[in-house]
């Protein structure tokens, strides 16, 4: 997988995007990638993953907290894109953008499917044959976590698609808000205003239930 902050990634200092970056060094842009692809070029999808791959995995393994789970996402983003690449609508914004919203979109489905089938797999005899046996403190925190988190999903779930983006970026991508800015393709003001925004609305639904909204969910707003 290619670095995303090396030649092919994302440069906070110089607030280029990866298709940026290629269009200087004389390689394809994204649109002209994805267009090859229509017409069944493969090396056309070889070098959107070296371009995108390792980001998309960064966002899939943050979200799904398992690396086969995030490895299998980003494989089925990759393909689902080889099979139908006209989904993507140059018109309607950047191929980073659209790629990383459908990593998150995809990842959060895998983490539900995930979670049903665990449900199902666990017969319900077993939880009374447990119940002499205390708990413990780690089952207590793995519940919690479990609970916090599918709170936190929920609410981001609630937020306009552009706010849920720029959060899911610097929070679940690790990415701060000059990079959230050049991956998507608009103003770093308009990025930190779109968090902002969104923020307050987490706080207005997690504060009643947490207190406040964590500290580290702007991680990467930096």
């Amino acid at each position: 997988m290619a670095d995303p902050t090396g030649e092919h990634g994302t440069s906070g200092r110089r607030g280029r995007t990866r298709d940026d970056a290629a269009r200087v060094l004389g390689e394809p842009a994204d649109d002209v990638l994805v267009r090859r692809m229509t017409g069944g070029d493969s090396t056309a999808l070889a070098a959107l993953y070296d371009r995108y791959g390792r980001a998309a995995y960064s966002l899939a393994r943050r979200i799904c907290a398992d690396e086969g789970i995030a490895e299998d996402v980003v494989q089925e983003v990759f393909i689902a894109v080889w099979r139908d690449p006209a989904r993507f609508d140059p018109l309607r914004g950047a191929f980073g953008s659209w790629l990383m919203t459908l990593v998150h979109h995809k990842s959060v489905d895998a983490v539900r499917r995930e979670s049903a089938v665990r449900r199902r797999t666990v017969p319900a005899g077993d939880d009374a044959d447990d119940r002499s046996a205390p708990a413990g403190p780690g089952a207590d925190q793995a519940a919690l976590g479990a609970v916090v988190a599918g709170q936190v999903r929920d609410a981001l779930g609630a937020l306009p698609d552009e706010q849920r983006e720029a959060l899911a970026l610097a929070y679940f991508g690790g990415y701060t808000q000059r990079e959230v800015a050049a991956l998507v393709g608009v103003p770093l003001g308009t990025v930190k205003s779109r968090m902002f925004t969104g923020i307050q609305k987490l706080r207005g639904k997690l504060g009643p239930v947490f207190g406040d909204v964590p500290g580290d969910l702007t991680g990467g707003a930096r």
